[in-house]
């Protein structure tokens, strides 16, 4: 489960469907507050209310725990270069360094130049000792939940 994309996929689904929080807030009996956190990734949506989200916009809990990102944008890490740079350090600046390092750590020469072009300030040598072996699954969690974000963002975009 990764709040991250949760609460991405969470204001996508209320944008999709027209609702402003407060309106949202309204239809599940909870606070506007509430919301808005589950929006920033503060907190999830306990059991009971995310059965009422899932009743109101036709989904499982499950569609909303592990949401099926649709490929918008990009399908695989290595496409970030595809992705105009302004977007892309917009969205790489939520993730704190250490896990943009080791995301770095399975791409491409191209892509880790691409990034220490992002991120100047980044020693991304220094770094990756600091960090040290790194199991790959670990490495293809960061790097897919960097691709689900592009692409939810993609469809948000898409919604405007």
């Amino acid at each position: 489960m990764n709040t991250n994309i949760i609460s991405k996929y969470l204001q996508l689904l209320r944008k999709k469907h027209n609702y402003t929080q407060d309106e949202l807030a309204k239809r599940l009996d909870i606070s506007r507050q509430a919301v808005s956190k589950w929006e920033t990734g503060a907190a999830i949506p306990d059991l009971e209310v995310l059965l009422k989200i899932s009743k109101l916009y036709g989904i499982t809990i499950n569609d909303i725990l592990e949401p099926n990102i649709p490929t918008k944008k990009i399908t695989d890490f290595e496409q970030l270069s595809e992705v105009p740079e302004n977007e892309l350090r917009e969205i790489l600046e939520q993730y704190d360094m250490t896990s943009l390092v080791t995301a770095s750590m399975g791409a491409s020469p191209e892509i880790n130049n691409l990034l220490e072009k992002l991120f100047p300030d980044v020693d991304y040598k220094m770094e990756r000792n600091r960090i040290g072996r790194v199991r790959i699954d670990e490495v293809e969690r960061i790097q897919q939940e960097i691709v689900s974000v592009i692409n939810l963002r993609a469809l948000d975009s898409e919604l405007l």
